[in-house]
């Protein structure tokens, strides 16, 4: 099994290598699998949402298996992607580093 360094860093930095290395793209292309981990309803007045939109948690896998991203999202009836519009992801996998989302205190 392969090892793996843990980087902890803020969500700015963790969403810009998202973006950069375009994994929701690639994942919407078919590159990674997608799994729905996590589905529910949103409190509404935190989320401030449409009635019947999912809270979701959705994990990413390469062909290896791998977990390469966990990103939770607001999906809306209409199939679009809630707030800012795109996944926000929590963890990613790039080369031989895992990064995780600071967490608050």
């Amino acid at each position: 099994m392969a090892e793996f360094l843990t980087k902890r860093i803020d969500a700015w930095e963790l969403r810009r290598l998202f973006n950069d290395g375009k994994f929701w793209e690639r994942a919407e292309a078919g590159e990674f699998a997608q799994k729905v981990t996590r589905s529910g309803h949103p409190a509404p007045p935190l989320a401030n949402e449409p009635f019947c939109t999912q809270s979701q948690s959705l994990t990413y896998f390469d062909a290896n298996g791998n977990k390469v991203a966990k990103v939770p999202q607001y999906l809306r009836p209409d199939g679009t992607i809630g707030l800012s519009g795109k996944p926000d992801p929590k963890r990613l996998l790039i080369g031989d580093t895992i990064y995780l989302l600071i967490q608050k205190k």
